[in-house]
């Protein structure tokens, strides 16, 4: 069994961090997130034409149709530059479009969202620290005639919900779970402040919002917990690349910085915590790897081995982003410099499609503990 990349990823990888390094360089990342729309266009129509948004979208739909070991290298490339557009986003709704869609939705989305036209976003959970069915609360009620459904509660923390025009939210109907279709101005959204302004979120008000009952797509609970799954491995992807940047970054500060006649990165102390770092972005990458491999070739496998990448990237990644910060001392910690930012998407990170408890409870659970 070969865990290489092929010839192409590395290519696709160069392409992306290239993309990223000349269109895409740090300081239009802080003007993209400090803009009201938290979106640029251009670079939206860039990522469209170079195939990125539909990289797991089926060819029939307009995707290029590869797996999801092409889509981390995208996400880990792209995180490492902190890209605050709605990739991951995109890449989660087409993931529950293509698993619980009807061939006319299918029909209709997806071939917008490879080509860049659409964008689109996914809600799960109403409980932000609740991964459970049993979370989600919102619901949808049917209509006498069975041709509607009237959606009531409030979606919390739906990622790039500002800059989506069409919304996949879960809900609870008299049928079971499902999900609601929905376009942006058919709801209510509300920007939410979160710790890193390069991950926009926002609640979103499903309350007395009728749709046709065709959109209404119906989800069991194990492709829910099938989505969220493929959630925590996009996530960890990205926390792949951001963790990588931040110890690049640290350790070439740690080259250039002297102390007491010397660099830094000659001390002792902080060779052991730049090693420490090296080891744990290095063990969760592997992780991540295999976790990708497994959603489309080994899906027996994915529960524990997307519990295994994310549980240990949850904590990981933030003592990375405490220590990045820590050893470039108080400029680390001022709003110019970068390794604050890195640290902030540490902290957002580490709750999406469930944190550290949650995953490596899990673990144990499958595991027979």
């Amino acid at each position: 069994m070969n865990f290489g990349f092929s010839e192409e990823q590395n290519l696709l990888r160069d392409q992306v961090t290239r993309f990223m390094q000349e269109a895409c360089p740090m300081p239009k990342v802080r003007d993209i997130a400090q803009s009201e729309t938290r979106f640029d266009q251009s670079l939206w129509n860039q990522m469209a034409e170079l195939g990125w948004l539909g990289l797991i979208i089926p060819e029939q739909y307009g995707g290029l149709g590869l797996k999801w070991v092409d889509l981390t290298v995208v996400l880990e490339a792209t995180a490492s530059g902190l890209c605050p557009l709605p990739i991951t986003s995109q890449a989660m709704a087409s993931t529950a479009l293509i698993l619980c869609a009807g061939e006319k939705q299918k029909s209709m989305w997806l071939p917008e969202c490879a080509a860049g036209k659409a964008i689109c976003t996914l809600g799960l959970y109403d409980e932000s620290n609740w991964i459970d069915p049993k979370a989600i609360t919102a619901s949808a009620k049917k209509s006498a005639d069975g041709n509607s459904y009237t959606l009531t509660g409030v979606k919390p923390f739906v990622n790039d919900a500002v800059s989506a025009e069409y919304l996949l939210l879960a809900v609870r109907s008299d049928e079971g779970l499902a999900l609601a279709a929905l376009q942006r101005d058919q709801v209510g959204i509300a920007t939410q402040p979160t710790i890193d302004a390069t991950k926009p979120m926002s609640s979103v008000d499903l309350e007395g919002v009728v749709i046709e009952a065709e959109d209404l797509l119906p989800m069991t609970a194990e492709q829910l917990a099938y989505i969220t799954d493929c959630g925590a491995v996009a996530t960890t992807a990205e926390m792949v690349g951001a963790a990588t940047a931040l110890l690049e970054l640290t350790s070439n500060y740690a080259k250039e910085r002297i102390q007491f006649g010397k660099p830094i990165g000659q001390y002792q102390g902080v060779k052991h915590r730049l090693a420490d770092m090296f080891v744990d972005v290095e063990s969760f990458r592997s992780l991540c790897y295999y976790a990708a491999w497994a959603i489309d070739d080994a899906k027996h496998e994915l529960p524990r081995a997307a519990s295994l990448a994310k549980g240990y990237a949850s904590d990981a990644f933030i003592e990375i982003g405490i220590d990045g910060i820590g050893l470039h001392g108080a400029i680390g910690f001022t709003a110019e410099y970068d390794a604050q930012l890195y640290l902030k998407r540490s902290k957002w990170s580490r709750p999406m499609f469930g944190d550290s408890d949650f995953h490596l409870d899990r673990v144990a659970t499958l595991g027979g503990l």
